[in-house]
């Protein structure tokens, strides 16, 4: 953990997501790995290690994410902004269709092609996790 980042810190952002990435949902108890604290607005891009700029999020998601604030949206060309977990509801921007996750939003179909929400593996994992009711249906 870097050394801006307390353990209280990292309690109060795990609190407030109550142990779920905040992009994808998933619990914190059925991943093989410790949720991370991920930067919204990277230190790259001048963010903060504040309450307000740190999300709770799955290795996968955090990985994939990087130090990106936006994408290019995959039709239109558009270089599009990420879903900001501090800014934007969830629902406003993704639904849970089965195990697939779908895009709401233009932010929500930048969002998940990046963090690939949808790849074989995830949704793989998602349908074993709601067969076992661990995960929203």
């Amino acid at each position: 953990m870097a050394s801006d980042i307390t353990e209280a810190l990292r309690t109060e952002v795990a609190g407030r997501a109550q142990q779920r990435c905040e992009y994808c949902r998933i619990h914190e108890s059925d991943t093989g790995f410790r949720h991370q604290l991920d930067h919204i607005v990277s230190r790259k891009h001048g963010g903060k290690s504040t309450v307000e700029n740190l999300a709770y999020a799955c290795v996968l998601c955090n990985r994939s994410k990087g130090a990106d604030v936006a994408s290019i949206h995959r039709t239109s060309g558009e270089i599009m902004r990420l879903f900001h977990p501090r800014r934007d509801r969830w629902a406003d921007h993704f639904e849970i269709d089965a195990s697939l996750i779908r895009a709401r939003s233009e932010v929500g179909a930048v969002t998940l092609e990046l963090l690939r929400f949808n790849a074989p593996e995830r949704l793989a994992e998602r349908g074993l996790l709601q067969t076992l009711g661990s995960y929203p249906t």
